[in-house]
């Protein structure tokens, strides 16, 4: 890669005036520009050099390469004159620049409270499917009652089911206060306040005031309902930003013995009188609005919301306004007698099947494209399982017609989920498992727009693509050791447990933009050499390390998400760029709560950047698997009679 020729072609394509600073991280140049509009993103998308852009947080994000990421930005710093900041400068630049979205921020916040609840969520819906497939009817009669012998199966799985949504302000508690900055602890604890069985149940509160048998307090004077917070989200949200506010104010005025003895017992009894008296009412109010207002919203329109909703879905998950869906349909599915089950969840499963069809139509058209073919074979896979933003900013947006393709197809299937009033009654995968979620009387509506969405997004971007698929050249091999003649075996750089990469919340791996890879969720601070070879990348800030191998194995290990904002803090490093290292070597150390508590995952990626020098990299262990730093986790499989470029 020729550094002056690519900052020059990045400069030309961006605009040298629209460039208000730069910096880099690893593996992208990450700007902040005057205008996104003005960018010409058809010459990045076809620049040779680049693996892929993306637009976040007020941050323009140009993706090279480890390594190369450094040579491209001191030319692009030197051919512009821009201001060089760091990543932490340059989050206050795009703020300043009024990059900053206020309804991002909250999506933020909601996104940080409910995605930690997702495995919680996840499996007590599930659960909750298994208990619909037990003693749902099929035809005329459920399992248990066909099969009595089963009803204490039925029961305890329905116990299991319903623990994780009966309780939710305690879990609620734990990830909102610690998002606020306080102690989850007392956030479970104010959390069970909201839940103890001496308070009405929150499920029966409007028939308590409507018949006039809701108990009370005598505070004073002033009368305190008795009522209880089950199933509800704002409620347990609004407390704990109070209870957090005041534990800091605590921490900050009281002194010593007397903060460590009183804080807790005044951030916890004014949090109380408050969360009673005031708070937990008008919340109530507000979020049964919310979901009167769904409910209205579903009856009034009907299949044409279906329809409409499905249409934008897909666009609406670009935009990251997504994951404050969860806290929607917790909602809908707590008040499931009322609200009937979740809309929404049907038509995420319409919209992320018709992208991963669009996405697999596009391995049909990029014939002698063995990367293309790769990525698209995979991402289409992982959409059709619910995750689609391999498929989203790997494929499609790319080559922009399979995006909009899909999204009709989404509007169409979903009409078809709103003409059978098709909701789910739990949590699921958003794929085409997610039938477990549905109601076994709404499988044949499900089915029919499961079909219709996958058919007519498929055949349609083939035949659309046929005659307007631009032309993709097959991938080259380069830059490989001829004496290769066996696999290349890549050992786990940390121990931990084995995570699908296509599901980390970084859109340049999960698309697999920086090549094949895995991610490990740590179970230690160490971090060691998975190769013999030479560090290439070995940054200040010591979150990610390259290392080349003899025979042309680049490999980056990638420690957290982010984590390059940390400028260091937390991370140690041993070695030296252009350093010889082995197998096992220690290449350096992380704390993980200290991340943590910064707000970043710690999921380490190690990826194989020149992917495209190889047949393939294949996996020698699966998902979910706890490996240890001297396990093989992955094969980089040979080239046969590979030509070698200078």
């Amino acid at each position: 890669m020729k550094y002056n020729e690519v900052a020059n072609r990045v400069m030309n394509a961006v605009g040298k005036d629209n460039i208000v600073a730069a910096a880099h991280c690893a593996t992208r140049l990450r700007l902040v520009v005057k205008d996104v509009k003005k960018i010409d993103q058809t010459a990045l998308d076809d620049d040779p050099d680049l693996k892929g852009t993306f637009n976040a947080n007020g941050q323009y994000q140009i993706i090279v390469g480890p390594g190369d990421v450094n040579g491209v930005y001191d030319e692009f710093v030197k051919m512009t004159g821009v201001k060089q900041a760091s990543t932490d400068d340059l989050k206050e630049i795009a703020a300043k620049s009024g990059k900053k979205n206020p309804l991002m921020d909250l999506i933020k916040v909601l996104s940080d409270i409910f995605v930690p609840l997702i495995p919680a969520l996840v499996a007590g819906g599930l659960l909750m499917a298994l208990n619909n497939i037990l003693t749902q009817p099929f035809g005329t009669k459920s399992l248990v009652e066909m099969y009595p012998n089963i009803q204490g199966l039925a029961e305890m799985v329905n116990l299991m089911a319903s623990a994780p949504f009966a309780f939710l302000p305690i879990l609620i508690g734990i990830t909102a206060t610690r998002r606020f900055g306080g102690n989850e602890i007392l956030g479970a604890a104010a959390g069970m306040m909201l839940v103890m069985p001496s308070l009405i149940n929150g499920y029966g509160v409007a028939e308590a005031v409507a018949t006039g048998k809701m108990p009370s307090w005598d505070l004073f004077g002033l009368s305190v309902a008795q009522a209880g917070y089950q199933g509800q989200v704002l409620p347990i949200i609004g407390v704990a930003f109070i209870l957090a506010t005041l534990e800091k104010f605590f921490h900050k005025h009281l002194k010593g013995a007397i903060d460590f003895t009183f804080t807790p017992m005044l951030a916890l009894l004014i949090t109380g009188f408050v969360t009673f008296i005031v708070v937990g009412p008008v919340l109530r109010v507000v979020s049964n609005g919310i979901t009167d207002g769904l409910v209205w919203l579903v009856t009034t329109f009907g299949f044409v919301g279906y329809g409409v909703f499905g249409s934008f879905y897909s666009a609406i998950v670009i935009t990251g306004l997504h994951q404050s869906f969860p806290a929607i349909e917790t909602q809908l599915l707590a008040n499931i007698a009322k609200t009937g089950g979740d809309f929404i969840f049907p038509i995420a499963t319409a919209a992320n099947i018709a992208q991963g069809a669009a996405t697999f139509a596009i391995y049909f058209l990029a014939k002698g494209n063995t990367k293309l073919r790769a990525l698209s074979s995979s991402a289409g896979a992982s959409a059709m399982l619910g995750i689609t933003e391999p498929a989203l900013f790997g494929v499609n947006l790319k080559y922009r017609f399979p995006f909009f393709i899909a999204l009709g197809s989404s509007g169409v299937a979903s009409l078809v989920m709103g003409l059978f009033h098709v909701m789910s009654s739990s949590l699921g995968p958003a794929g085409v498992i997610g039938f477990i979620a549905i109601p076994t009387n709404k499988w044949v509506g499900f089915f029919l727009a499961i079909i219709v969405s996958f058919g007519l997004s498929f055949v349609v971007t083939l035949i659309y693509g046929r005659s307007h698929m631009p032309e993709v050249n097959a991938a080259t091999v380069t830059n490989v050791h001829p004496n290769q003649v066996a696999g290349f075996e890549i050992n786990a750089p940390v121990a931990g447990e084995l995570v699908d990469m296509t599901t980390v919340k970084d859109a340049v791996f999960s698309s697999g933009m920086m090549g094949k890879g895995i991610a490990i969720e740590p179970e230690d601070n160490k971090i060691f050499a998975p190769i013999d070879g030479e560090v290439t990348v070995a940054y200040a800030t010591k979150h990610a390390y390259g290392l080349k191998s003899n025979d042309g194995v680049e490999v980056l290990i990638h420690i957290g998400i982010d984590t390059v904002n940390l400028d260091g803090k937390g991370f140690t490093s041993q070695v030296t760029q252009g350093q010889q290292v082995h197998r096992g070597d220690l290449l350096g150390t992380f704390d993980k709560q200290a991340i943590v508590d910064a707000g970043y995952p710690v999921t380490t990626m190690v990826i194989v950047t020149n992917t495209n020098s190889f047949p393939d990299v294949a996996l020698d262990t699966n998902y979910g698997n706890t490996v240890q730093s001297n396990d093989v986790i992955m094969t980089v499989v040979p080239q046969s009679n590979i030509i070698i470029e200078a």
